[in-house]
């Protein structure tokens, strides 16, 4: 049989074994203080990769987005370890948000830095269109007087005396065939009318009141209205008192009055019909 004083712990085990209860406790809360300041320290950057992620995603390219879906990686698994946290790890997890953000500070540089001669050169297709378009013929201008037919070369000239006029020849003609076109020698207005002499007539006024008459026609083009220098207005005819096709044609100065030769005054002009 055990003694009853060997079988009870003594006041000095009982003493003891409170201090050794009160360290185990003090350093369970030493524990989990710290893994608290870690996790403090950790999660804050989790939310700061998310948010750096978030920012490449909207800015960057495909590249930037495989980074920061990688930083997303990293934070979830940061998220979920909800055990104990060292401090090691903690470091090494800040130290890889810090190289995520370098690489995506130095790919957006770079591509700023291909970006410059891009921007430059687009000067250069503008400076080739413009010099291309200095180069490039300009259209005619349009004439300021034309003859009345394509084709140069006179028949009847003004003032010729013969048994098909009852006084003297008052205009002058161009012998071309039937349906040739006629134009218009300057800018002016156009009416149309018959007359049993002339036949078809087409009668182009000249801003100073200046006429010009064209005879004898087949058809007109143009019966009324504004016309410029070398605008088709009829055709050659044989209408009215005429021996055969050709384009009589006059000049009649402003206010009316008898016809004047035509040729000096085309001559005046800078267009030779001979």
């Amino acid at each position: 049989m055990v003694p009853e004083a060997a079988a009870r712990p003594t006041r000095a085990e009982l003493r003891v074994a409170a201090r050794e209860q009160s360290r185990a406790q003090r350093r369970d809360a030493a524990k989990a203080a710290t893994r608290t300041a870690l996790l403090r320290v950790a999660l804050p950057s989790v939310a700061a990769l998310g948010v750096a992620a978030a920012a490449a995603i909207s800015v960057q390219g495909e590249a930037d987005q495989q980074r920061a879906q990688a930083a997303g990686r990293l934070s979830e698994e940061a998220a979920a370890a909800s055990g104990p946290a060292s401090q090691e790890s903690a470091a090494q997890a800040a130290q890889a948000a810090q190289q995520a953000l370098a690489a995506g500070d130095a790919a957006q540089a770079s591509r700023g830095d291909a970006r410059q001669p891009l921007s430059g050169a687009q000067g250069t297709p503008d400076t080739a269109t413009q010099a291309v378009a200095a180069e490039a013929p300009k259209p005619p201008e349009r004439p300021k007087v034309s003859l009345p037919v394509t084709q140069a070369g006179l028949g009847e000239v003004f003032g010729a005396a013969g048994t098909h006029w009852a006084k003297r020849h008052t205009g002058i003609d161009f012998p071309v065939d039937g349906g040739s076109q006629v134009l218009a020698v300057t800018d002016g207005t156009i009416r149309t009318l018959w007359n049993p002499s002339y036949g078809y007539m087409s009668i182009l006024r000249m801003a100073d009141g200046t006429e010009a008459w064209y005879c004898h026609l087949r058809s007109y083009k143009i019966r009324k209205g504004t016309v410029k220098a070398g605008d088709v207005i009829a055709f050659v005819g044989n209408s009215g008192n005429s021996t055969g096709p050709h384009l009589h044609f006059e000049i009649r100065p402003a206010g009316g009055g008898a016809p004047v030769d035509p040729l000096p005054w085309f001559l005046a002009q800078g267009v030779d019909p001979r």
